[in-house]
């Protein structure tokens, strides 16, 4: 997601595939700790889900927050899945509860 470069203008910076414990993390961004990840269908059935669901709780109890997003949410609509992703991280700089954020773009 070249789009996510266009967010270094406001001081966010997104690493890919980036190395995390045990884990590869398909976007990271450090400072705001939040994780970016693309799912296909596959993520949809339950050995994924229960692997993802374990992966986003150690992910959770090193304090970082991640947003799942569809891959035909970006073939789909590229500008609603920016905005969600830079208001998530609008959040996380201001501080706002967890329960307040998105877990998932549509």
């Amino acid at each position: 997601m070249a789009e996510l470069r266009l967010l270094r203008r406001r001081g966010f910076h997104f690493r890919r595939q980036a190395p995390f414990q045990n884990y590869t993390l398909d976007f990271v961004e450090h400072g705001a700790k939040l994780v970016v990840e693309l799912d296909g269908g596959q993520h949809g059935e339950v050995g994924h889900r229960q692997r993802d669901e374990i992966r986003d709780a150690l992910l959770e109890r090193e304090g970082y927050y991640t947003i799942r997003i569809w891959n035909g949410g970006i073939d789909t609509d590229m500008n609603g899945v920016m905005e969600t992703i830079h208001r998530v991280l609008r959040m996380r700089r201001a501080g706002a509860p967890r329960s307040e954020l998105p877990t998932r773009w549509k």
